[in-house]
């Protein structure tokens, strides 16, 4: 099988929203009024912490497919004020949202066992806070939301060429900066991470057969599988793993903003960040390039993402090992371009309709098991009001 990047067509529905007339969708997206029509159509559990657990509007796979946001816009009405990364949880809001993915990748674990039939994959995309909010291609909810998916492999290996320049695998060439320019140093200082459960990999030894990627990417393996994921240990070296992005990428956005090279006054490893990034001409001169480049290109200025923007993935590879990556978020938000996979959803209600049963009954079936868990209460919508999946609501 080719390994390239796969371009997959997903059908989706209708979603049953009024727009105001004279607002484009992005300027409504982030409205407490829309956010409210989200969690009433498809709203499917709500944790005391207001971690809301969701079946796609327009999603991805319809295999399976959801996401667990927290959903502050009814109290939090300004949404650049909205907690957009996990670091800026608190204790009991982290705890929640990591048992919550724990249960909800299990689920996917036992629902798909077998590696060579599915891809199985969670992951996180900040949602900067930096953009205008109405800029194209900027995320269309503020707030930290994990996404959980799943791909037939036979549908990715089936799939056709994903254009390389698209700008949901790209990221508008800011990708390119990590895997060209900075992978060599971006693994060396990840390199002082305490890892008991996290066991590093080389360089693209995680790579899926379908697509050829992650690339250029540090990886890490989660030893002991589906069931270190139970233990807080795993939970907190995840954690380190974003404390280290996002110490790196600070540390880089700064050197290209101000062009000093200072430790941030919030580093968590200010050794590290002087002994590895501060010394490292590698370092430097991928600076000067992005920053020549910001004062000679407007466009390439205006999407630059200055304040840390992540994608933190957890995803099963073809052997069947959990894997970890973690890279920048910035044109593209989708988690699926780590992974080689750009989705072009299609409307095709007819198609969508035929998947939506099995797709809805597995996300009940998963919300009884986050309730059992004390994870939070059940949500009932027109679609299944009673805990029970009607066709055409």
């Amino acid at each position: 099988m080719e390994r390239i990047p796969r371009e997959v067509i997903t059908p989706h529905r209708k979603i049953p929203l009024e727009v105001p007339k004279g607002m484009t969708l992005t300027e409504f997206f982030n409205s407490p009024n829309n956010l409210r029509h989200l969690a009433e159509e498809n709203g499917l559990l709500r944790s005391p912490e207001d971690l809301l657990l969701y079946r796609k509007a327009i999603g991805h796979s319809n295999l399976f497919d959801t996401s667990i946001i927290l959903d502050t816009s009814q109290r939090i009405l300004d949404p650049l004020g909205r907690p957009v990364r996990r670091d800026q949880l608190n204790r009991q809001e982290n705890m929640a949202f990591s048992r919550m993915t724990q249960v909800t990748f299990n689920y996917m674990l036992e629902q798909y066992p077998d590696p060579q039939e599915h891809l199985l994959f969670c992951g996180e995309a900040s949602l900067d806070a930096t953009w205008p909010l109405c800029k194209p291609g900027v995320p269309s909810i503020r707030m930290i939301h994990n996404h959980f998916i799943v791909f037939e492999q036979d549908l990715l290996a089936h799939s056709g060429p994903a254009d390389d320049d698209d700008p949901n695998l790209t990221d508008s060439g800011h990708h390119g900066l990590f895997l060209h320019y900075l992978s060599d140093v971006y693994h060396r200082f990840l390199e002082v991470l305490d890892l008991a459960v996290l066991k590093p990999l080389a360089p693209d030894e995680a790579q899926l057969r379908a697509t050829g990627y992650p690339k250029g990417l540090p990886s890490w393996e989660v030893t002991g599988g589906g069931q270190a994921i139970e233990r807080g240990r795993f939970w907190r070296e995840y954690d380190l793993v974003l404390q280290g992005f996002l110490d790196f990428y600070r540390t880089f956005f700064g050197l290209v903003s101000g062009n000093a090279a200072q430790v941030p006054e919030d580093a968590r490893f200010p050794d590290q960040i002087e002994d590895v990034l501060l010394f490292s001409n590698e370092f430097h001169r991928a600076a000067r390039m992005v920053r020549l480049k910001v004062m000679e290109d407007p466009q390439f200025a205006n999407e630059l993402r200055w304040r840390p923007a992540y994608k933190q993935l957890l995803y099963r590879d073809d052997s069947g090992r959990l894997i970890v990556t973690i890279s920048q978020n910035s044109v593209g938000n989708a988690i699926t371009e780590l992974l080689g996979i750009v989705v072009r959803r299609t409307p095709d209600e007819a198609a969508y309709a035929h998947a939506e049963p099995a797709l809805i009954n597995q996300l009940l079936e998963l919300r009884d098991r986050l309730e059992a868990a004390n994870l939070g209460t059940a949500v009932a919508t027109k679609a299944w009001p009673d805990g029970r999946f009607v066709p055409g609501r």
